[in-house]
């Protein structure tokens, strides 16, 4: 039977037991149903991924024995941040969760002209919640233990003016540079449009802001397939695929 891998917000130290948090105790006892001597892979945002078995169960919390380090994928040489303008439904989950799986270390959501997601302040804070769960679903599927960042919701404009990377890209047929021309970076920004593309005035916007085209292709791809196509290509070029 594999082996249960969870996200643990919390310090593992080894050859000690510990009571887990609230939320990964109701995971473990109540939805996995775990008991007493089961073996569990626990990681945490801190570079730490340790073998443990649980020691106690009981109503409210979980307990288990942190026994041995374990060694956790190396993390892509390129840092990647991704700005997504905003798409409705479960198109902008499954986007956040796929750019997870392919080593993305922060994601944006963006506003654009054409955006139709329309968000107040306390539903922006429910998406980021949300949106940052899939990412650790994710990592916990896919074996990372960097947890990627979930920004709060802004602007196209501010993400242009205050997003720093060695480069920056707008998916984009216009004004393109092929990548493998290009120096190897540490870090890239990733833009990608909603389903109705960047008006032109927005990418003429990006690329006055340091950004350059990039195109992937002769077909027209989804918002949601975008940026996974994107950050394959990147990771391929420059990362670790």
């Amino acid at each position: 039977m594999r082996i249960p891998r969870l996200y643990i917000p919390q310090p593992l130290p080894l050859e000690q037991n510990i009571e887990l948090e609230a939320a990964a105790s109701h995971y473990i006892g109540k939805v996995l149903r775990m008991q007493v001597k089961q073996d569990i892979v626990l990681f945490n945002n801190v570079s730490e991924q340790v073998n443990a078995h649980i020691t106690s169960v009981n109503k409210k919390f979980v307990s288990v024995f942190v026994s041995t380090a374990l060694p956790g994928p190396q993390a892509s040489p390129l840092h990647t941040h991704l700005g997504q303008v905003m798409s409705r439904g479960e198109r902008m989950d499954y986007a956040i969760q796929k750019a997870t799986e392919l080593g993305v270390n922060e994601i944006t959501p963006l506003f654009s002209s054409r955006c139709e997601v329309k968000l107040d302040h306390q539903r922006q804070a429910k998406r980021v919640a949300h949106w940052q769960q899939i990412t650790i679903s994710a990592c916990e599927q896919s074996g990372r233990i960097e947890v990627p960042c979930i920004n709060s919701p802004q602007t196209l404009q501010s993400w242009l003016e205050n997003t720093h990377a060695q480069t920056k890209l707008v998916l984009h047929p216009h004004q393109t540079k092929p990548l493998a021309s290009q120096t190897t970076p540490s870090s890239c920004a990733l833009l990608i449009g909603p389903e109705g593309g960047l008006t032109d005035q927005e990418v003429e916007q990006a690329h006055t802001h340091g950004y350059t085209g990039l195109n992937i292709g002769p077909r027209i791809l989804r918002t949601e397939t975008a940026p996974l196509a994107a950050l394959t290509l990147l990771q391929y070029i420059w990362g670790d695929l």
